[in-house]
């Protein structure tokens, strides 16, 4: 049940949940909750009133302080000695205490550290940034919502979308049926999340871009190498502009998108990567978890893996060196919890904003590359006489020198599909994501060997439908194949930036209970 929570958490949560020594960004993680708890309270027109007497709507207002507490309201590199932060905690000794703040919906323990380490690292607000009041959702608000499950309206989805942002406050050890739950029991689970996690932090050492080289890794358990390209991350204009040619009114309107550091898989994931992971030798339930734990079980062991294929996934057309096919959103999830828990290192799939950037590589044509050359680039069929794809890495690759990013096979990215979903952003959208609430439809990217050149565009959004597993004859569908799907697949990434393991829970489990 917990699951359910968990995979409609929006990106500006999935940011928002640092570790006490990651860096803590004001306006994914510190803006949000400052609008849902603070404003409501400490705006300019209340902070006239007496009581409030604090405005909190600006960065110029937040510093100066209230009559009571001076300049120290907020003391950059104190979050101790810090008022904004140390009143939220008064309700832990004495929950009647006028001071406490916010005095009806306290903050918990996860928020009040957001703020703390906000201020500890010296309290960075961006320039002109102003702070605007937003609905406080708790977890009381959302939970027969949850307990519900999707498909939500478009009320809902933003209520549900407010109580992520401002930290999706859980309590510890509830479920949606309100049973206490034991997470340090063995399983694929948080503890397992957590486990993992230390490994990765152990292991990946860069912090900043100059770090950021390209490397090929090595899977332990097979010695199967895989190669990364850092991508440096910055803004860019997504979307088609209205006068492409072959352009759909979903690919607009064109907006300007920044998107965090990370490294991309210079090729699709092949069958060499993913067969292993795919065909275990492990008694399963259909969820993918082993029937049976050892007591000394690696993580490895652990993570969730797809339940034995019923037919030959590659459909005659190749495994040794052409990318892997056929599996759900979830499955590719859970690969890269797999990777994860081998390498030490936190890959997941790309956001479809990070997938078109890194696909752009600084361009602004329908390719990354001159259309007169796309043949040199892309697997493709513009004859529709085509019949299977090629091997990674046969074609040029584009200037981030990323493989295969036109064509050969699609490529999942983590966002639900919502057509209009561009129209609703405005001014530079930070890393956005949409964040599953359906079972169908989710984006795909980068057209196939099965497409003609314009279904392979930059800007092109393929929806995924329930057609993709016709042929399964399980009954429910399987959460691990899209049978009919022979053209789509994925690539990883690796964000720069190690996530708190409650995110890396999130990005990995978008599809249980069945989704897609």
């Amino acid at each position: 049940m917990r699951r359910n929570f968990l995979s409609i958490l929006t990106l500006a949560s999935l940011s928002a949940l640092p570790a006490a020594a990651a860096e803590v960004d004001f306006m994914t993680q510190i803006k949000p909750l400052f609008e849902g708890a603070c404003i409501q309270c400490h705006n300019p027109e209340d902070a006239k009133s007496e009581g409030a007497e604090y405005d909190m709507t600006t960065k110029e207002a937040s510093f100066i302080g209230g009559e009571s507490y001076g300049e120290d309201v907020i003391r950059p590199g104190d979050g101790n000695d810090s008022p904004v932060y140390w009143m939220t905690t008064i309700h832990l000794d004495d929950p009647e205490d006028p001071e406490a703040m916010p005095p009806k919906k306290p903050l918990n323990e996860y928020q009040q550290q957001i703020i703390k380490d906000w201020i500890d690292q010296g309290a960075e607000w961006p320039e002109g940034v102003v702070l605007t009041e937003k609905p406080r959702v708790t977890f009381q608000n959302v939970r027969q919502l949850l307990m519900k499950g999707g498909p939500f309206n478009a009320k809902q989805i933003e209520m549900l979308n407010l109580w992520a942002e401002q930290g999706a406050d859980w309590p510890e050890g509830v479920t949606l049926g309100g049973v206490t739950v034991d997470e340090d029991a063995l399983g694929d689970n948080l503890s397992l999340v957590k486990t993992i996690r230390e490994k990765i932090l152990e292991t990946s050492k860069e912090k900043t871009v100059d770090e950021m080289k390209e490397y090929t890794g090595t899977i332990p358990k097979t010695g199967v190498k895989y190669d990364m390209v850092p991508i440096p991350g910055g803004e860019f204009l997504m979307g088609s502009p209205d006068n492409e040619a072959g352009r759909f009114d979903n690919e607009g309107p064109q907006h300007k998108v920044k998107v965090e550091p990370f490294w991309m898989g210079k090729f699709e994931v092949t069958w060499n990567m993913y067969e292993p992971f795919m065909i275990t030798g492990v008694a399963r339930n259909k969820d993918g978890s082993p029937e049976n734990i050892p007591a000394d079980a690696e993580p490895l062991d652990v993570v969730s893996s797809p339940t034995t294929p019923y037919t030959e996934m590659s459909f005659g057309m190749g495994t040794d060196g052409y990318p892997a096919i056929c599996m759900t959103q979830h499955a590719a999830n859970k690969f890269c919890q797999w990777l994860s828990a081998q390498t030490g290192h936190y890959y997941r799939l790309p956001t479809e904003a990070e997938w078109e950037f890194a696909c752009r590589a600084g361009t602004t044509g329908p390719f990354s590359v001159p259309e007169s050359e796309l043949a040199d680039y892309a697997v493709m069929d513009p004859e529709q006489i085509r019949v299977g794809y090629e091997k990674v890495g046969t074609k040029k690759p584009n200037p981030f020198g990323l493989y295969d990013m036109h064509g050969n096979v699609m490529e999942w990215v983590l966002d639900q599909y919502i057509e209009d979903a561009y129209s609703k952003r405005t001014g530079v959208t930070e890393n956005p994501l949409e964040i599953p609430a359906t079972l169908y439809p989710r984006v795909a990217r980068g057209g196939s060997w099965y497409d003609p050149p314009e279904e392979l565009r930059s800007a092109r959004r393929i929806f995924s439908d329930e057609n993709w597993k016709v042929q399964d004859p399980q009954l429910p569908k399987s959460i691990w194949y899209h049978t009919d799907a022979h053209w789509l697949g994925f690539r990883i990434v690796r964000p720069l930036n190690v996530p708190e393991p409650e995110a890396m829970d999130v990005m990995w489990n978008l599809g249980r209970n069945g989704a897609d």
